[in-house]
This record gives C-alpha cells, sequence and structure tokens, in this order.
C-alpha cells in the first residue's frame, strides 16, 4: 500500500451524472470511419478529391447498426466530416458534400439514414466533426470567417438529427488555428447538453494518449491541466487534479482508419481484440473500436464476422457472474460468495459518485490469506483480474484509503486466462502526425 492519496488534491475531480452514464452504460463504441477517402483509397486527403467518387453501391446503415449491436456496442460515432472537409449530410455551408456526388442524385444524408436506424434499433449516435478542414481556405487564412462556417455545421448536426451520445472533437492539424471554443461549446450546451466532450473545447472525455486501444495502471479519472494536452511529458495521467475526465480508447479492428481493399491481412485477431478489451474495458476506461464500411457502404463481411467472434468469446466468459456480499471497515472490504466457489476472473467497480478514491489494492483469498493479485491500482468503473484458478468462499480487497468503496465484486469461472500479451501494430497515423488526437 501507498501513502499517496491524489484524491485529498483541493478541488479534486468530481463526475457528472453524464459522465458516470457514459462510464457504466456505454463501455464499447464503434468507430465508423466512411467518406470520401473511402473511395480513393486514402486515409488522408486534402480537400481536392472528386466529390463525384463517393458512390457507394448498397450502402445501408441498419447493417452497420446491427454489426454494432452484434457485437455488444452502446452506440456508434460518425465521421460526418473528417480533415478533407468532406461532408456527408447536405450541409448549407459549403458545397463539398454528399449533395455534390452522385449518390442519390445529390439528394443523399448519410448523418440522417444512420440517425434513423440508430432511433429505430435503441442505439446511441455519436458525430465525430473535425474541426481541422483543408478543403476551406479561410482555415488557414481567415480563422474567424472559418469558425463561424464550423458553428453553423456543428449547429446543423445538433439540431437535424436528434440526441446525441457525444461529439468527437479530433485535434489533429489545429495546432495552428486559435478555434472560438466559447461560442462552439455554446452551440453543444444549447443544444446537446447531455452528450458527451471529446478532447477538445470543454471536454467531458479525454484521449487515453495513443491509438492502440490500451490504457495503463493507474487509469486515473482526474487531471490537473486540460488544453493542447492533459497529459505531461510521460503521458501519464495527472492525479488529484480539478477536472474529472475519463478516458476512452480509440482503436482500429484493421491497420487503417478507412476501409482500404489491400489492408484484409491486417484484420486484428480475436486475441488481439480480447487483449484489448482487457488493456481498456479491462482497466476502467472505455472503448471505442473503428469498424469502417467498404465502397458498398456496408461494414465488411470479414470485420462483422471477427467483431461476432469476438464478441461471442467475451459472452462465454462472462456469462455466469458468481455475485458477492461486499461489507467493508476501513481500508478492508470483503467479498463473501455465501459458500465455496471456484474462480479465475474478478470484476470489480469501485463507487464513483463522489469521485475515483482507490490508487492502489491487492485482493487475497479471505479463507487463506494467500495474495491472488497484488501490484495493481486503480479500480475505476470496472476492473477486470484474471488469474490462475483458486478455490474459496471469499475474497479479501485491501485498499490504500478508507474513503475508497466498491459497489460490486463478482467472480467468474471462464477457463481461460487474460492473453498473456498483444501483438502490438504501428502507430501508423501518430506516426504521420504526432499526438493526431490532441489538441
Amino acid at each position: 500500500m501507498t501513502d499517496l492519496k491524489p484524491w485529498e488534491a483541493p478541488g479534486a475531480g468530481m463526475p457528472t451524472k453524464a459522465q458516470l452514464e457514459y462510464q457504466q452504460r456505454r463501455q464499447l463504441g464503434i468507430f465508423c470511419h466512411f467518406g470520401i477517402n473511402t473511395f480513393y483509397g486514402k486515409e488522408w486527403s486534402d480537400g481536392t478529391l472528386d466529390a463525384a467518387g463517393f458512390a457507394p453501391t448498397a450502402r445501408d446503415c441498419r447493417q452497420w447498426v446491427a454489426v454494432a449491436m452484434e457485437a455488444g456496442a452502446a452506440h456508434i460515432i460518425l465521421i460526418a466530416k473528417h480533415h478533407d472537409g468532406f461532408c456527408l449530410w447536405p450541409t448549407a455551408t459549403k458545397a463539398y458534400s454528399v449533395a455534390s456526388s452522385p449518390w442519390r442524385g445529390g439528394k443523399g444524408d448519410v448523418v440522417g439514414e444512420l440517425a434513423e436506424a440508430c432511433r429505430a434499433a435503441g442505439l446511441g449516435l455519436g458525430l465525430y466533426l473535425s474541426p481541422w478542414d483543408r478543403n476551406d481556405p479561410d482555415w488557414e487564412h481567415d480563422p474567424a470567417t472559418y469558425d463561424a462556417r464550423y458553428i453553423e455545421q456543428l449547429t446543423e448536426l445538433c439540431t437535424s438529427y436528434g440526441p446525441l451520445v457525444e461529439l468527437w472533437f479530433d485535434g489533429a492539424g489545429s495546432e495552428k488555428h486559435p478555434y472560438d471554443w466559447d461560442a462552439i461549446m455554446h452551440v453543444a450546451a444549447e443544444h446537446q447538453p447531455q452528450a458527451m466532450i471529446f478532447n477538445m473545447g470543454r471536454p467531458t472525455v479525454r484521449w487515453v494518449g495513443n491509438e492502440d486501444g490500451l490504457a495503463d495502471d493507474p487509469c486515473w479519472y482526474t487531471v490537473n491541466a486540460v488544453g493542447k494536452s492533459i497529459y505531461d511529458d510521460s503521458h501519464e495521467p495527472l492525479p488529484g487534479g480539478d477536472r474529472y475526465l475519463p478516458p476512452e480508447c480509440d482503436v482500429a479492428i484493421r491497420r487503417h482508419w478507412f476501409w482500404q481493399p489491400d489492408d484484409l491481412g491486417t484484420l486484428k485477431s480475436v486475441n488481439h481484440l480480447l487483449a484489448i478489451w482487457y488493456r481498456s474495458v479491462g482497466l476502467g476506461a472505455n472503448l471505442l473500436l473503428n469498424v469502417p464500411p467498404d465502397r458498398r457502404g456496408l461494414i465488411d463481411d470479414h470485420d462483422a464476422a471477427r467483431l461476432r467472434e469476438w464478441a461471442a468469446a467475451l459472452r462465454e466468459r462472462f456469462a455466469s457472474p458468481m455475485p458477492a456480499r461486499v461489507s467493508q471497515e476501513g481500508t478492508r472490504i470483503v467479498a463473501d460468495f455465501g459458500g465455496e466457489r471456484t474462480f479465475d476472473h474478478l470484476v470489480l467497480r469501485e463507487h464513483l459518485d463522489e469521485g475515483q478514491r482507490i490508487w492502489r489494492h491487492r485482493v487475497l483469498d479471505g479463507r487463506t490469506g494467500d495474495v491472488i493479485v497484488d501490484g495493481v491500482r486503480t479500480v475505476g468503473s470496472q476492473r477486470v483480474h484474471a488469474f490462475p484458478a483458486v478455490t474459496t468462499d471469499r475474497v479479501v480487497i485491501e485498499i490504500d484509503v478508507p474513503a475508497g468503496a466498491l459497489d460490486g465484486v463478482e467472480a467468474y469461472a471462464t477457463g481461460v486466462e487474460a492473453p498473456p500479451g498483444l501483438e502490438t501494430q504501428p502507430r501508423f497515423m501518430s506516426e504521420k502526425i504526432d499526438r493526431a488526437h490532441v489538441g
């Protein structure tokens, strides 16, 4: 145990009801990169690709939603406008949009069709609107004019498509532009006050710091700085701060974010996806997994099948919880299973209503005193521990601060251990633009 008590810092961050809802009920989202780049084999483009190239042949947002729900996702976040400036809705602010494409005779609206499909299925919808717009010369030469146009675009999205669960503001390329974030955030607060705000403006969710989908231990929710980056030079969150900002882990199911015809070989294995889940959701972070529609306008069959395999593996592991009755005295929490149980996983959930408190903990066999899990730190919204199977009727969780508490403890007999390692793929976007998602 340690004497470090970051929660005791003056003004330590407290969560809002919306943040707790996000952490507890929206642990997995599906990211959909789809746009002009999809049809030209590009990851990044400069706003000069011909809009006539946007021509999905069988686009069906209902299929996207069905795949997301089969994967166990709570929401989809669509790239409504990427850095190239091409808009997936018929915006009144510019010509570079689906309205200038041959798709549906220029009358199509991808955002609208996805919003309708999400509503019908009860799936949450979030939208990504890139602040950086390489198609708009005012972005560089007349920031005030550009910001007014950007605010109009955000207003269209916030007022035309129903409730949104998240607004995603990517920081890539934006180091040189002084946005009017007060005015931009006013739109979000007025029209979509319940939406999580990712990364920029007045964020309520922060970038985890990499594009591999990996959180770290400690997975701390409060920071003492915001702005260009909420990380120090070692990319560690700074505990004890006055801002409660839980992390979101974004990662692509293949090497690329937009669908590419030649990268099927980079499709992540089930074990790789499981390892990502343990290192994101299993550490108390939220996971945003990119699964891009192809040139038909559908989720690729291989990607959909891999998602189903992964979801089935998770369901099988966590299908039969063994809940415990939890009691606490000071820094000692006893989880009593009401009889002897054999298990190889424990899921701990921290009580977060007054903020995150547990900085370090360990798990002991309550009958023998043997150490089951040691050398770990935070618990957060969900902490998943995997270990060789033990048989006991209770466990003891020792925490470092008496103000910490757990809302629940569950044991599982999965018959498997957590993936031993992660076949990490290159951070290709981070190599191209340093800290691509940090504003």
